[in-house]
């Protein structure tokens, strides 16, 4: 099974939240009059006056492809990464994808990967649930600073803390194992790699979410884009393992 082919299974498998259970609570959701979710309406906040970000997000196409497909300017790629990127977005390289062999897509590819994802907000750690891959990582906004890079064990999602700049959160990641495909294409990282994530809710219903590659080892300088997440109100995550339907290395 082709990656493009898997993801949009994962995608039709999206349903909504009442099509797998009775007696369901009624969701505190803004309803237009005739209805339906006010997407438009006012983004929610905490007791504390911080916005709140909980609920289903579904992603934007086309940036799990290209992240610098809005990109102005060429990505300023390290000649060595510029070389690797060309093969791989040939198609030379694919069968190293972690997609591929259905490992982790760390970040920020797995924001942009088409099947929903839920933030689950507390006052110390934001969660954030993928029904891609069935993943998930996590950012605490208890002030904890991150050790050394040689003193951690690199990870393919990083380790993130997260802070409040006004009504937007700013999510740090570092500690990555280098192994991370920055998209489908194959823009590739390095264990320097830093990642900021500017989350800012719109409204009820949309997000923007500001992605901020600075990997000095990979590229001449930071580069970044902006995507709209869009609130799923009536979606439930639901169970996608990769490696029950895997086909692509049984090819090899």
């Amino acid at each position: 099974m082709k990656l493009t082919l898997r993801f949009a299974m994962i995608t039709l498998m999206c349903v909504p939240a009442f099509a797998q259970w009775t007696n369901v609570r009624p969701s505190a959701i803004p309803r237009t009059p005739d209805g339906k979710p006010n997407l438009a309406a006012p983004a929610p906040r905490l007791p504390d006056g911080k916005p709140d970000l909980s609920g289903v997000w579904n992603p934007p196409a086309g940036y799990l492809r290209d992240l610098a497909r809005d990109l102005k300017e060429p990505v300023p790629f390290q000649s060595w990464a510029k070389a690797v990127y060309d093969e791989r977005a040939a198609g030379l390289r694919w069968k190293e994808d972690p997609d591929a062999n259905c490992l982790p897509q760390g970040l920020p590819k797995v924001l942009l990967a088409p099947a929903p994802w839920r933030i689950v907000q507390t006052r110390d750690i934001v969660f954030f649930i993928h029904e891609a891959f069935n993943l998930w990582w996590q950012a605490f906004l208890d002030d904890r600073v991150l050790l050394p890079l040689d003193d951690i064990n690199p990870l393919w999602h990083g380790y993130s803390t997260a802070k409040w700049d006004g009504d937007t959160l700013v999510v740090d990641s570092r500690g990555f194992n280098g192994r991370v495909w920055l998209d489908q294409l194959g823009k590739p990282s390095t264990e320097a790699l830093h990642v900021t994530m500017r989350l800012h809710r719109k409204d009820f219903g949309h997000m923007d979410i500001g992605i901020t590659i600075d990997d000095p080892k990979a590229y001449t300088r930071p580069w970044g884009t902006t995507v709209e997440v869009n609130l799923a109100p009536n979606i439930e995550l639901m169970e996608a393992i990769c490696g029950e339907n895997e086909k692509d290395t049984r090819k090899r």
